[in-house]
């Protein structure tokens, strides 16, 4: 049990750890550096010039270590591949906007129509060559399952997707998406453990790899993961909540993911319909807190004990 659980842990970890002051300075020689708004939070100005794009620290990691298991663990293959492919997609992303200069990365309908080819992909694996049948734990139920029919492949798309986004909205701070998602994974770890559903490894891998990124990526950090590292998490989180039947569950563990999104959507149309007036002082709402008061720390602190609670919760809900 301890090669499943704790060794991937370890490795990914060593990875993450050996490749820091690797990668670092590479991408600095390459300049994948950061730009910051300048109409955002001020005191952000100074991170301009970071080292961006370090999500391949984390995704290396998770690989690396995933393909010691993958032979006596085939089922952690379609979450590495959601994994892997919502990171494909993120570098694409930051290298069209680092390396090449343009602004927004990806045009939103290059993105989307990547983002619903990987899940269909991911989806059409899941139903043709796994067990994992598509009904989905109630919450606090006692252990029942909803079927939800004709509806579970759209919904597929809308849990999917809608985490990515949200984890990729999340990546806003130091240490931030990590922290959060360090804690979604080790939720994950304890239920894979306990159901031996057979994705431990990776889910493993994951912890490893985020304890080692958060070296280099707590404030002041030395690299930001950039999307390559925020739709990968995302991507993590969304295939192991299928995996296990427990999407629902994401918006327990995965609430800081939900309320960055939906902080976000009533900017944006509250901003809209009532011709330029704001319910948040920025959005998404971490640099609402900022713009209160809150030091860049005290957010990523408050938001991880939110999410340590929720977690704790989520256990109880099983």
């Amino acid at each position: 049990m301890e090669y499943v659980i704790v060794v991937p842990v370890l490795i990914a970890f060593g990875l993450s750890v050996i490749m820091g002051p690797i990668v670092i300075p590479f991408l600095r020689k390459l300049k994948m550096r950061q730009t910051e708004r300048t109409d955002g939070v001020k005191s952000h100005l100074k991170k301009a010039g970071t080292p961006t794009m370090g999500g391949v620290i984390i995704l290396a990691s998770i690989v690396v270590t995933s393909l010691f298991y993958v032979g006596s663990y085939p089922k952690i293959i379609p979450v590495l591949f959601l994994t892997l492919g919502f990171g494909l997609i993120g570098f694409l992303d930051d290298y069209l906007k680092v390396v090449m200069k343009r602004s927004d990365g990806l045009y939103p309908g290059q993105k989307m129509a990547l983002q619903i080819l990987v899940t269909a992909v991911f989806a059409f694996y899941l139903i043709r060559f796994t067990d994992v049948p598509l009904t989905l734990l109630i919450p606090f139920s006692g252990g029942r399952y909803l079927d939800t029919g004709y509806l579970a492949l759209p919904l597929m798309f809308f849990v999917v997707i809608g985490t990515v986004n949200g984890v990729n909205f999340t990546d806003g701070l130091d240490g931030l998406a990590a922290s959060v998602t360090v804690l979604v994974a080790t939720f994950f770890t304890v239920v894979a453990v306990g159901t031996r559903s057979g994705i431990e490894p990776v889910t493993c891998a994951v912890v490893g790899a985020l304890l080692g990124f958060l070296l280099f990526n707590v404030y002041p950090a030395s690299i930001f993961m950039g999307d390559t590292g925020s739709l990968a998490l995302g991507g993590f989180v969304a295939s192991t909540a299928y995996m296990l039947q427990m999407p629902f569950f994401i918006v327990i563990v995965g609430a800081i993911y939900l309320i960055e999104v939906l902080s976000v959507m009533i900017q944006v149309t509250y901003f809209k319909k009532t011709g330029g007036k704001r319910i948040f002082k920025m959005a998404p709402i971490h640099h609402h807190f900022e713009l209160c008061g809150w030091s860049e720390t005290r957010v990523v602190a408050v938001f991880s004990i939110i999410t340590a609670i929720l977690c704790l919760i989520a256990l109880l809900a099983l």
